[in-house]
């Protein structure tokens, strides 16, 4: 190891499984000449990712105690970057920051990133800003087959396919608590990778399928080369002004051809680790950006990478 030699403490709030992902940044610090230690924020420290980093001990989203301890866990452990996992961890980031405004993080504005955590308001979003998306019920006679997706649903709980008019009233009774829109059967699903500097243009838009999902998240995925893809998630970030880390969720109507938005997760996405296998240097621009360095593309996007995640075990004596 080098002497003086820069070190970035990363705290992962919610990442007690992103061991990938957290190997990567290690990667392309030590790529880069920095030295990256990774700290976890959980609820319990027998966690996968004590594998490779060091887990810290902390509240519940809602303990109201949560600012103060995650700040001392900051000073402490001289933390820079935080890095959210999943939707609570993207609103205790964006508070923590507005709190305390002493860590970088890769993530947008707290109130547009609270947006896309209620589908309806999402789907609202996406229509003012003319991007496409299935049709969304509003009112008068439902056109079947509808999906209802929970407003405030994630991993693909609770979604229902509405084929008959019995299933839609039963439904149509909790309608506040549903988005409907048309169901697509014959479909592909893709994701896309983006990472969008604070300021200035996106230096990566790396679209992938979705082959295989379980538990809500992708276990099998494959890059694509689709400039459609690029080009409408490309348009989505410009029209909704996206910044940070931000994954787009997208269908194709495999009987139309119609490309359709479902949804955006303002954080990285459980495959991310794909992307960057194909060359999407997403790790480097997070450390570029936290030391105040524009982040730029440095390589080609590779097509046909495919990952397999399996199950490894992380061992602990109790």
């Amino acid at each position: 190891m080098q002497e003086n030699q820069e070190t970035i403490n990363i705290l992962f709030l919610g990442g007690a499984k992103r061991v990938s992902l957290a190997r990567k940044l290690i990667d392309a610090g030590a790529d880069m000449g920095l030295r990256v230690n990774i700290y976890s924020y959980e609820l319990t420290s027998r966690v996968p990712i004590a594998s490779v980093g060091i887990v810290i001990v902390g509240r519940r989203w809602d303990d109201p105690e949560l600012y103060a301890h995650l700040h001392e866990v900051v000073l402490v452990a001289e933390i820079s970057v935080m890095i959210p996992f999943f939707d609570a961890a993207v609103v205790a980031t964006g508070k923590y920051i507005s709190l305390y405004g002493d860590v970088w993080a890769p993530v947008m504005k707290p109130h547009l990133a609270e947006s896309f955590y209620d589908k309806t308001i999402s789907a609202v979003l996406f229509e003012e800003n003319n991007l496409p998306i299935p049709a969304t019920y509003k009112s008068g006679r439902p056109h079947f087959p509808l999906i209802a997706k929970p407003r405030y649903g994630t991993g693909g709980k609770g979604i229902m396919i509405i084929n008959d008019v019995n299933s839609f009233r039963r439904v149509l009774r909790h309608k506040e608590e549903y988005l409907l829109q048309q169901y697509f059967s014959n479909i592909e699903e893709y994701t896309v990778d983006c990472y969008i500097p604070q300021r200035g243009k996106a230096v990566c838009i790396s679209p992938r399928r979705r082959l295989e999902v379980l538990g809500g998240e992708v276990s099998r995925t494959v890059t694509v080369d689709s400039p459609e893809i690029v080009e409408a998630s490309a348009r989505a970030i410009e029209r909704l002004r996206l910044r940070g880390a931000v994954t787009l969720q997208f269908l194709r109507d495999l009987d139309s051809g119609e490309l359709m938005l479902m949804e955006i997760d303002p954080r990285l996405g459980g495959g991310v680790v794909c992307s960057i296998h194909a060359g999407a240097e997403i790790p480097r621009h997070i450390l570029d950006e936290a030391r105040g360095i524009q982040p730029r593309q440095h390589k080609k996007i590779k097509p046909g990478v495919l990952i397999c995640r399996y199950f490894d075990e992380a061992v602990f004596n109790v």
